[in-house]
């Protein structure tokens, strides 16, 4: 794991050795004061650490204090072209300012808003991305490289060290993804602050979430990201559980994690339902948890071995292993049994954390 050094946007430390954060941005209008608030709280639900939003103008600016008294999550104020509508978030209460360096450039305007941030110690990601890369730096390297994305970033880095700011996050956005994630590893060797990752403009959901789990989670298994949104058009409450999806696929969250076989022509039961069911039924599970449905005899009883609970279904009935053994035969429908074991199981290993706590 890549060590960074660690920075606090309100009460939750980002890099070092702590785990990564999942982050996501509103779509309301922000001057919908009412509205950016519900969507805040229902973005914490579905598993959101950070929040950020966009604050555009001055009555933007404002609504960031009431917003921010209703909710514990973080908030993070996106700021474009304009330094004043930083200073403002600030005083309004706001725990994180993105800026891009794209758009922000005039130093003298960058030092009031570090020098207000250190102040109030407010951190700063210096946010950019491959559609705003200075002119000068594309004419150089003939469009966006990399190392323009990295160069970019290292021109505000240096901004912000000549004023004694290091409270720095970083991100390198690219929705092409192979260019992101080169220019995230030599992010990763020129700077010691923590990575924000995202594909940027990544899509719908489907192919925008393959995008954002090739991209991130090929950095993740790195050791490189301290922050990850999964970034998709449309409502963004489809993001945090593709971002939890990518940390538990490369180890770096537990929960409930569900194998299922994609079925043939030796399948006589619908495991695609069976999955379904168990899957609605456990999805905001947070306690380590295996569970195995299969559907014939080839697979079937080698990934029971290996699951905390397994289902192996069949025409003439279904069996049901607990941690490799053998436990009964269901003629029927099994997901209600299987359910109550699972949930078993939870309870079992909840009183046990009681237990040893």
């Amino acid at each position: 794991m890549r060590t960074t050094r660690t920075v606090h946007i309100a009460k939750l430390p980002l890099g070092g050795t702590h785990p990564v954060g999942i982050q996501s941005m509103t779509n309301t209008d922000t001057r919908d004061v009412e509205a950016t608030k519900e969507q805040i709280r229902q973005l914490g639900l579905a598993g959101c650490d950070i929040v950020r939003m966009s604050v555009y103008d001055m009555d933007c600016a404002k609504a960031v204090r009431s917003i921010k008294d209703s909710t514990r999550i973080p908030l993070v104020a996106d700021i474009h072209f304009d330094y004043k509508l930083a200073l403002a978030a600030i005083e309004n209460g706001i725990d994180k300012l993105r800026i891009n360096p794209g758009n922000l450039r005039d130093e003298s305007e960058v030092k009031q808003v570090v020098d207000c941030a250190k102040a109030h110690q407010i951190p700063i990601r210096i946010g950019v991305n491959s559609g705003s890369v200075p002119k000068d730096i594309l004419a150089r390297d003939g469009g966006v490289t990399a190392k323009g994305l990295v160069d970019s970033a290292a021109r505000h880095v240096r901004l912000l060290e000549q004023a004694g700011f290091y409270d720095t996050v970083l991100s390198m956005k690219a929705s092409d993804v192979r260019l992101m994630v080169e220019a995230y590893r030599l992010a990763a060797e020129t700077f010691d602050y923590p990575l924000h990752l995202g594909v940027t403009e990544a899509g719908l959901p489907g192919q925008g979430t393959i995008k954002s789990a090739i991209g991130i989670g090929a950095l993740l298994l790195d050791g490189i990201g301290s922050t990850i949104r999964v970034s998709l058009t449309g409502s963004p409450l489809h993001e945090p559980q593709a971002a939890i999806d990518i940390l538990k696929a490369v180890g770096l969250r537990g929960g409930f994690e569900l194998i299922s076989c994609p079925t043939c022509g030796r399948t006589e039961v619908d495991i695609e339902g069976y999955a379904k069911r168990v899957e609605e039924h456990t999805m905001h599970i947070t306690v380590p948890i295996k569970v195995a449905i299969m559907g014939c005899v080839v697979n079937g009883p080698g990934e029971a071995k290996g699951a905390d609970i397994a289902l192996c279904g069949g025409r003439s009935g279904s069996a049901i292993y607990q941690k490799g053994n053998f436990v009964k035969k269901i003629v029927g429908d099994p997901v209600p049994e299987l359910l109550r074991m699972i949930d078993d199981f939870i309870k079992e290993q909840e009183q046990q954390v009681s237990k040893d706590g």
